[in-house]
């Protein structure tokens, strides 16, 4: 029975070897095959480059032309490429419309990039030319290890055939572990090679009857040797860290694969206890995904709220740093709470990471040139401020007090009024300023001890005038004249000690208002017009005197207003009371009143009219 088997097994071609195989033969490799790609399910963390500058992309392909993981490469490169591509089209726009601008033609036009375009270009060459090389190679490599196996499976057919001798079975110990030194052949060839090796490694132990014994004692040591892979298999259910699980059962699928044939008692039992411990691993790596996704779908809804969330952003504007600086606060809160959550589905990844990266990158771009036009506003107001440093340095040595004093106080109003400098100046800058000033303050402050005694002296001028006034007053000798006189010579006194200032103008109002009451044959209008051309004079000579005259204007005005407002009224009463039963004693009543009313209007326009002489 064992010569006929062999018989028929000489006479099948490898092509219907590899069909016909058992099923188990099948199973051992189509479950090794089936989770190869296990780790593409558990790479390592996503980078989202979608917030990269255009340098770093260019690094990030830098970095990649050395990589020899090209299917790592190839995935990033798929992401990173359009990204750069995209930033590179945006600077050729720009590039563009300031050739345009600047008066270009666009047929004329020519962009030749920055040194990051050249870094990029250059690399992404040199990544294809390393990946052609690569696979040319890996193709070569698998090509040579097919050729290779084939004539391995030329020479196990040749021994399988031969009669039983040591000489042979150690020979193909040697064939069994050349073959398994060898590495992958190309995919078309794979499964059919394999199972022409299974059935001429069969054929072999079946005809080597002589070694019976021999062969047993092989395919226990075989047994064991799957047997304690299956143990090891079995405690890879403990490792906690998935990926590195399906690595290593990986690696056990392989050297199962390439142990030789076991007892066939037992080949069914060992391949079936290795297949569960197989199993529970890819069960407990199918859970992890399932539970990984539900992950990154939770991670999918956060985002894409921050994602809403971070748009009021782009679209922010102020002119106020304060509010800025607030903004960038909050979007950094919300960039924290971001980079907290976790990955996001691959699917979705790339649409959410776009619209949050974009409203950031929008806010901290106009948030640049915010600050930009703010630098270019400091850098007018700091050559602003030097020309005041300028002209305060021209005035600190003059000796005209007054003059120079009003000089440096306009300068110095000024200088309040333009905004602020860019701070590494900002110290310097105003302690040129305030030396200067403070030398001519000084300069004239070594002056004081004489002006103080002619103050003291003006004060004792003028109360001598307040003196006379009111001597003029109690003796009913006042005059307008008079009051013209002496109202000359006291505008003419200069100033007085500070701290006297309000008692001597307190005490000269009050003078000229006795003296004017007393001033005989004048009438109630003409001494108010007298009081308002004194008040007038002395309100020429007041530091304040623009802002003092504007004031007593709209207080006249206040008033014309007011006197207006009630002789309108009370001539519609007229008409209103005209038909009452006392309407005629209402009706004096009124006129009276509009007529005062109309002499006190009168009265405050020729006020406003002497006003405006001034």
């Amino acid at each position: 029975m064992e010569m006929e088997r062999d018989n028929r097994e000489e006479n099948v071609q490898e092509a219907g070897l590899a069909e016909n195989l058992g099923n188990t033969l099948h199973s051992e490799i189509d479950l090794a095959d089936h989770h190869d790609s296990t780790d593409e399910h558990l790479e390592e963390e996503h980078v989202d480059y979608s917030h990269f500058s255009k340098h770093e992309l260019a690094n990030v392909i830098k970095d990649l032309a050395k990589d020899d993981n090209f299917k790592r490469v190839d995935s990033i490169l798929r992401e990173v490429k359009p990204l750069y591509d995209d930033i590179r089209e945006k600077e050729k726009a720009e590039a563009l419309l300031k050739f345009i601008a600047s008066g270009g033609i666009e047929e004329d036009f020519e962009y030749k990039g920055d040194e990051s375009d050249v870094i990029f270009d250059a690399n992404i060459k040199l990544i294809r030319d390393r990946k052609t090389s690569h696979i040319r190679q890996l193709e070569e490599k698998k090509n040579d290890n097919l050729r290779r196996k084939q004539e391995l499976l030329e020479k196990i057919r040749v021994l399988a055939d031969s009669q039983n001798s040591d000489a042979q079975f150690e020979l193909f110990k040697e064939l069994q572990k050349e073959w398994k030194s060898i590495g992958p052949v190309p995919g078309t060839q794979a499964k059919t090679l394999w199972a022409n090796y299974h059935a001429l490694v069969d054929r072999f132990y079946d005809n080597q009857s002589i070694y019976f014994e021999l062969k047993e004692l092989d395919r226990r040591r075989n047994l064991e040797a799957k047997i304690e892979l299956c143990v090891r298999a079995e405690k890879l259910a403990d490792v906690e860290i998935i990926k590195d699980a399906i690595r290593e059962l990986n690696e056990l699928h392989h050297e199962f694969k390439h142990i030789g044939p076991v007892p066939k008692d037992d080949k069914e039992n060992v391949w079936q206890r290795f297949k569960a411990a197989s199993d529970a691993i890819y069960a407990k790596r199918d859970q992890y995904l399932q539970k990984l996704q539900q992950e990154l779908h939770g991670n999918l809804d956060l985002k894409a709220k921050l994602s809403d969330d971070v748009q009021e952003f782009a679209t922010f504007n102020s002119d106020r740093i304060k509010e800025w600086n607030q903004k960038t606060k909050e979007i950094l809160d919300v960039q924290k709470r971001w980079e907290i959550i976790g990955g996001l589905p691959r699917a979705k990844a790339k649409e959410v990471n776009k619209k949050f990266w974009g409203a950031f990158k929008t806010f901290f771009n106009n948030k640049n040139t915010f600050f930009k036009k703010l630098d270019e506003e400091r850098e007018k107001n700091l050559q602003l401020k030097n020309e005041l440093v300028e002209k305060a340095h021209l005035l600190k040595e003059s000796n005209d007090w007054e003059k120079t004093s009003n000089e440096l106080k306009v300068l110095q109003q000024k200088w309040k009024d333009i905004g602020p400098v860019p701070e590494k100046f900002r110290e310097k800058v105003f302690k040129e300023f305030k030396d200067a000033c403070d030398h001519f303050f000084e300069q004239r402050r070594t002056q004081h001890g004489k002006v103080e005694n002619e103050q003291a002296e003006n004060l004792k001028l003028k109360e001598d005038i307040c003196t006379i006034l009111e001597s003029h007053a109690a003796a009913g000798t006042a005059t307008a004249e008079v009051l013209k006189e002496l109202q000359d010579k006291f505008n003419a006194i200069g100033f007085v000690p500070r701290k006297d200032i309000n008692a001597i103008r307190n005490r000269y109002h009050e003078a000229v208002d006795k003296f004017v009451s007393h001033i005989e044959g004048f009438t109630e209008n003409d001494k108010s017009k007298l009081l308002l051309e004194n008040q007038l004079s002395d309100l020429k000579n007041d530091p304040m005197a623009d802002r003092k005259i504007y004031q007593k204007e709209q207080a006249i005005r206040k008033k014309i207003s007011k006197v207006e407002n009630d002789i309108s009224l009370w001539k519609n009463n007229l008409e209103f009371f005209s038909r009452s039963q006392n309407a005629e004693s209402v009706r004096i009543e009124f006129n009276d009143k509009i007529k005062e009313a109309t002499e006190h209007l009168k009265q405050l326009k020729d006020q406003l009219k002497l006003l405006k002489t001034i």
